[in-house]
């Protein structure tokens, strides 16, 4: 049977070019897979996950594809209708493809041994050896594996080359031809299918990430799936963001000291500077399970409690009075991912930088559950795959994420995904699963409806006529059902609840940052174990998990700038406006901005007087404080300290 795509001929010779590059994209990461067939652990990994890893492969390939070949696939399907074949532009082409893929090549050979030595894909971390090429030559050079890739890539590259030659001597204007409108419609329609494989996904909130590779718990799989092309130019465009470039507000030494002397930290036996091993008196036995429910644009001021005269949260103002509540506790940043970075795993805001969009790993809520046994669940209403969050976190020891592709098609509202109660009510069969598996269960939740575009279910009559005040009453009584949801279950008594906003809402904005988009309730609640108690002192998102692993007894490593609000005390907190931060404590906001002097304030009395001239000693004190975390949160990215254990 004659192929149909022979009367499309420059269609034909793209899709088949595609097919030989995917190919020997396919063969490289084939010898990673077998280089580090080890990791794969066949006992406890099944087959299919291990071709759903190289089917994920293919999408990352695709994409490098695209983006490379997109150009040339408009100019030869213009060239095809015309009769008289361009042969210059076909020969350019086809030096445009052998070249640029070559490089592509070069860099999947080169990811092997690296891979292989840092158990990650090929980034811009792979040139810091420029500073000294001598010595990385000659270790290449003194290791015998490095030309057993040598070997199969030159094979590579020539029979590229050969099949290429092949592929490129297809005539572009052959005939008979179909008619023009066909062919028109054709092409166009091809174009915009090579235009979607580029973004890698058809989900429109975001395109392909390194995060959508980490679908399941084996982590070499999750990074087999990547393409080292991809990762590279991620890394390189990542780190040309001036939203990502490093801070240097101090010495790094002494924001070292300053630090250490803030957290009581007199030695340490850690590579990491702040490490330090916090013990228990007797872990529990029945160790309870807890549900961390980080709730969208939660401020403290939508709350009665906090002067909002309005009743828009009836159900956490009542179960603030049944519970641990933090009343002086602020959020790291204003952005959504500052909530789930610094909640989970108990670091500042640094700026503009997104803490999330580059895998790495730290010490933090999930990794030190894990090891006491629990069993680590993500559940969040939208795409999982926005803001990177699903692979950070897989990459951060969550075994499973609850995302829009769970739920059925038909409960998906709107961008955000499925409503606040939905997911709750979804989550029950989910947690009642969990507590059946002989483990205690880490649940962290992330809320959405409280953020446009706003949906309310037709079920849910609320009070208020503003939009806005409507849906903080439904968040709040999506909480309610949840928790009552909850108490009908055989774990609900044996479980710590703890609420906090990710950030809160500019609900008026008295300085340059407004407090109430970083005033948040933080609500420890466990009816068998915490009673009523309320806390005044300052802290924040970030001292959530060693507070955590404080009220469950258990011991563990904290290397991270939080403390354990229950037993210790801090000075002062940090917020961040992405370009600047506030430095506070329980009476005066320090506004810290680039390049202009500081500003402070006695925003307990609702002073708008820059008083820093009355108060030098207070402002330059906190300042430092500021100053010397932030710093030494930059210096531990940049220094790979933010993972420690005991054998480090």
């Amino acid at each position: 049977m004659r192929n149909p795509l022979n009367k499309y001929p420059a269609i034909l010779l793209i899709l088949k070019t595609y097919g030989l590059i995917l190919s020997i994209f396919f063969i490289f990461r084939l010898i990673l897979f077998f280089t580090e067939i080890d990791r794969v652990n066949f006992n406890e990994t099944s087959f299919s996950t291990i071709v759903q890893s190289f089917i994920m492969g293919v999408r990352f390939d695709t994409v490098i594809t695209g983006y490379i070949m997109l150009l040339p696939a408009l100019v030869l399907i213009i060239t095809s209708f015309f009769k008289a074949q361009a042969s210059i532009i076909k020969q350019t082409i086809f030096f445009w493809t052998f070249i640029l893929f070559t490089i592509c090549f070069i860099i999947s050979g080169a990811d092997i041994p690296y891979f292989n030595h840092f158990y990650s894909r090929f980034s811009i971390g792979a040139f810091a050896w420029f500073d000294n090429p001598e010595f990385i030559l000659a270790m290449i050079l003194q290791e015998p594996k490095y030309f057993l890739i040598a070997i199969p890539f030159s094979i590579v590259v020539i029979a590229f080359y050969k099949f290429l030659k092949k592929i490129f001597n297809i005539n572009l204007s052959s005939s008979p031809q179909p008619k023009m409108i066909f062919r028109i419609l054709v092409s166009l329609i091809f174009i915009v299918i090579l235009l979607v494989s580029i973004r890698g996904r058809i989900q429109r909130k975001s395109p392909i990430r390194i995060g959508t590779a980490y679908f399941s718990d084996n982590s070499f799989l999750n990074k087999l799936g990547l393409n080292p092309v991809f990762t590279l130019m991620r890394s390189y465009l990542d780190a040309q963001n001036k939203d990502n470039q490093t801070v240097k507000l101090i010495d790094d030494e002494t924001a070292i000291q300053n630090v250490q002397q803030y957290l009581g930290i007199t030695n340490t036996e850690f590579n990491s500077p702040i490490a330090r091993k916090v013990l228990a008196d007797t872990i529990p036995e029945n160790k309870q399970n807890v549900v961390l429910i980080i709730m969208e644009s939660m401020s403290a001021g939508k709350m009665s409690r906090h002067g909002n005269p309005n009743n828009l949260t009836p159900f956490l103002d009542s179960l603030s009075h049944q519970s641990h509540y933090f009343e002086n506790i602020y959020t790291s940043g204003k952005h959504t991912f500052n909530g789930i970075f610094s909640t989970l795993f108990s670091f500042p805001a640094l700026y503009n930088q997104h803490p999330m969009k580059q895998l790495k790993q730290y010490n933090g809520l999930s990794s030190s559950l894990l090891k006491h046994g629990y069993s680590t669940t993500y559940f969040t209403t939208h795409d999982s795959q926005f803001d990177n969050v699903e692979g950070f976190l897989r990459d951060n020891d969550f075994q499973n994420i609850i995302s829009q592709a769970n739920y059925p098609a038909s409960e998906v509202k709107s961008t955000l995904g499925v409503p606040d109660d939905y997911m709750f009510r979804f989550s029950i069969d989910e947690l009642n699963k969990l507590s059946k598996q002989d483990k205690p269960f880490f649940a962290t939740f992330m809320t959405t409806s409280d953020h446009g575009p706003y949906y309310i279910p037709d079920y849910f009559t609320p009070k208020s006529t503003d939009v806005k005040q409507q849906i903080v009453e439904y968040a709040d009584w999506s909480l309610q059902k949840f928790i009552t949801l909850s108490k009908q279950t055989e774990w609900f008594d044996n479980t710590l609840f703890v609420f906090v906003a990710d950030h809160g809402s500019p609900l008026n904005a008295k300085y340059d940052i407004a407090l109430n988009y970083h005033h948040s309730p933080l609500i420890f609640y466990s009816p068998n174990t915490l009673k009523n108690k309320t806390f005044s002192k300052i802290g924040g998102q970030i001292d959530i998990y060693p507070t955590i692993m404080g009220m469950l007894n258990l011991p563990f490593t904290n290397n991270t700038l939080g403390i354990d609000l229950v037993k210790n005390t801090r000075p002062y907190i940090i917020i961040n406006d992405d370009d600047k931060f506030g430095v506070l404590d329980t009476s005066h906001l320090l506004i810290v901005k680039k390049e202009e002097q500081p500003k402070l304030y006695n925003y307990q009395k609702n002073e708008l007087t820059n008083s820093l001239e009355q108060n030098k000693s207070k402002a330059t004190e906190m300042e430092i404080y500021g100053n010397s975390n932030l710093q030494v949160f930059q210096w531990m990215l940049l220094n790979n300290k933010t993972f420690t254990d005991k054998n480090n």
